[in-house]
């Protein structure tokens, strides 16, 4: 049984469980740094995302305008918010693309795979960036902020996808 510095002994699961542990804060603290670059208009949706594997950054992405698009941030409102759509709703109405699909994409866009691989995201992802995860050969989901959406849960439970909330 190994022995940490301290002398404390520990099971190989319990070590392997810290080391995860300690992981996911490294690229939890990124993906909360690249939320930051959000060109969303409402501060308290700067989403980002990191996608991982084997302890090896693979892609990122942020919720922004895609290219060559105007981001709400430039046009100084919220769409979404100037029509009264409520959270977890009608996300085609956006100018935005997610931050779960702009770091899958940047994946596929530089021929990375990212099967079998962890995103790490500030916020739950909605169904629709579920449905792209679970297709996309990502096998986990690390998360901190809670979003409204049930059916997402249920999708990723009855793919196989792990489903977790990051706690510091």
């Amino acid at each position: 049984m190994p022995k940490l510095t301290n002398g404390e002994s520990v099971t190989f699961a319990e070590v392997e469980a810290r080391s995860r542990k300690k992981w996911d804060a490294r690229f939890m603290e990124i993906a909360r740094t690249v939320g930051k670059w959000s060109s969303c208009f409402k501060e308290d949706r700067q989403v980002g995302a990191v996608i991982a594997r084997d302890k090896r950054m693979l892609t990122t992405g942020y919720n922004g305008a895609g290219s060559g698009i105007v981001s709400c941030k430039e046009r100084g409102e919220c769409m979404r918010q100037k029509m009264g759509i409520p959270s977890g709703t009608r996300h085609e109405i956006c100018y935005a693309v997610h931050a779960e699909q702009n770091a899958v994409i940047q994946a596929a866009k530089i021929g990375v795979s990212i099967d079998g691989a962890t995103i790490y995201c500030t916020h739950q992802p909605c169904v629709i960036c579920s449905k792209i995860i679970i297709n996309s050969g990502i096998k986990r989901i690390v998360f901190c902020e809670d979003y409204p959406d049930e059916f997402s849960v249920k999708l990723c439970q009855e793919a196989g996808v792990e489903l977790e909330k990051f706690t510091d």
